[in-house]
């Protein structure tokens, strides 16, 4: 039987004529629509050269078309690349080099920057814009709708993601059909997905979150999704008499916190808010609850993994916790040490098993064998515990990585470019807690005495060019020296303890 991940989406489809996602415009696409789309973009594709097993890296705004390109290369055989908007050209330059991609899709304002860079791997590069207007959208439209999808197997890859590392070098995790089919159908069973629902879609499509979790679930369900083009209050207000479901991050829902429109009667008609990609403070879920009767469910997942735990559907979702494992994965903590496996509520690291892990780091296989254990299990970095109801609680990450609005950002990358600005001695970045990203990226510097003038905004100002917005420190704290352990080691609990009011007023 044909493991590729759209032939198995195209299955579930019980009415080709239901609507599979609607515009903010209000123009619906049907599932048969989607089916079709795809089809020509899949010929448009192979007749461009793709291959099977093929990269097809795209740097493009959110939009149903984006959506339709991410379907169509998996159909043909490729493997999807989706690239953060907000990475530099700087930045794409690493990815395209390291992934080599046959195809490379970017937005037109954007296209004359990045084309050389692409060049340099012999890629083919397209465009298409938020619209769905483009290179790639024309040479689709005179594509036949008929494609024969290309057969795949469970292990063949599907797409994969960049997610960094401390070392500061970014590292692509492989993911399957069968990785990203598995979790889908984990999540609709365990979030009790149907036909019925409607997804309020807010969340960016080149991250996890929304692109494997979000589409994919409800792709798989049979259910509709109104697709807005990034978080707007005023359209979920809009929106939730007629949706179902909203997933979020937390800043989404600190946001509608705000928002005097809250209350019972506006949420009255969805059964399920979603949050993930960053912690949830306790107090925003018991707030949330307060004032609309609704209790936020959290979840945990990683790039490498999908998604491992949800709290339940049915039953109680406590705060501060992420819940049990999902059908098929195994979740067990260990001495970070000796990897011993822990008795009940003792704090230790995370380690995960099951369909859903990641089938290794791209061209890294020293890198792949040293994250799992022997058995299969793995090393998530992540330190947590499970209590004694079998509930998984994260009190920690081993690697320092911060999760600033839902987005992974990597301490090792950041100090890289400030260390790198003239006068700085060293650096040091830090995750703070912040009310409304869950973490705000902070920089402790050390300057040299003869750049005694340098000032946080010029730092900022450096790093501009080098780093995306998100990534960028919210605050930069001069400092005469960074605490240093007894072998030299910086001591960035001691940081983060010393500045956790920082963003108190925030």
């Amino acid at each position: 039987m044909n493991a590729n991940l759209f032939n198995r989406l195209a299955r579930n489809v019980a009415d080709p004529n239901k609507t599979a996602i609607e515009r903010v415009s209000g123009e619906r696409i049907t599932y048969s629509d989607l089916i079709a789309w795809s089809g020509r973009l899949a010929n448009a594709l192979t007749g461009l050269g793709v291959k099977p097993a093929d990269r097809v890296a795209a740097q493009i705004e959110k939009s149903v078309a984006a959506i339709v390109l991410y379907l169509a290369t998996v159909r043909a055989g490729g493997v999807f690349l989706p690239l953060n908007t907000a990475y530099t050209p700087a930045e794409v330059e690493y990815f395209l080099g390291d992934a080599e991609p046959a195809l490379f899709v970017c937005d037109p304002g954007k296209h004359a920057a990045l084309e050389p860079i692409a060049n340099k791997v012999g890629a083919k590069v397209l465009t298409l814009d938020a619209q769905g207007n483009g290179t790639l959208s024309d040479a689709a439209a005179g594509a036949p709708d008929v494609f024969d999808t290309v057969v795949r197997s469970p292990d063949d890859l599907a797409a994969f993601l960049y997610t960094s590392g401390t070392t500061g070098r970014s590292k692509g995790a492989m993911l399957s059909h069968e990785n990203l089919a598995s979790n889908a159908e984990a999540l609709r069973q365990m979030w009790r997905y149907t036909s019925d629902d409607v997804l309020i879609h807010a969340l960016p499509i080149f991250h996890t979150h929304g692109l494997f979790v979000a589409t994919n679930v409800t792709l798989f369900s049979g259910a509709s999704m109104i697709f807005l083009p990034r978080f707007d209050p005023d359209q979920i207000f809009r929106l939730l008499a007629r949706a179902t479901c909203l997933m979020g991050v937390p800043t989404f829902y600190v946001r509608l916190l705000q928002d005097e429109r809250l209350t019972p009667d506006a949420t009255r008609h969805m059964r399920l808010f979603v949050s993930g990609s960053a912690p949830l403070l306790a107090e925003t879920h018991r707030e949330w609850q307060a004032r609309t009767g609704h209790a936020i469910l959290e979840r945990y997942g990683m790039t490498e993994t999908n998604m491992n735990t949800s709290n339940p559907y049915d039953g109680e979702r406590i705060a501060g916790t992420v819940g049990f494992p999902l059908p098929g994965v195994e979740v067990r903590v260990t001495d970070p040490e000796t990897g011993k496996v822990l008795a009940g509520s003792e704090i230790g690291m995370i380690e995960v098993k099951g369909p859903n892990v990641f089938k290794g780091y791209w061209r890294m296989p020293e890198k792949t064998t040293a994250e799992f254990r022997s058995d299969g299990f793995f090393i998530t970095g992540d330190l947590g515990k499970i209590d004694e109801r079998g509930y998984v609680h994260i009190v920690g990450r081993g690697k320092d990585l911060v999760i600033t609005g839902g987005y992974n950002v990597y301490p090792k990358e950041i100090e890289s470019e400030i260390d790198a600005i003239p006068g700085i001695v060293e650096s040091a970045v830090i995750g703070v807690p912040h009310r409304d990203f869950g973490e705000g990226v902070t920089a402790v510097v050390v300057k040299s005495n003869s750049a005694s003038a340098l000032s946080e905004t010029d730092v900022l100002k450096a790093l501009e060019s080098r780093l995306a917005k998100y990534k960028l420190p919210k605050r930069v704290i001069f400092v005469d020296d960074l605490p240093r352990n007894a072998i030299g080691k910086v001591q960035k609990n001691v940081l983060r303890e010393t500045y956790s009011d920082l963003f108190a007023s925030s």
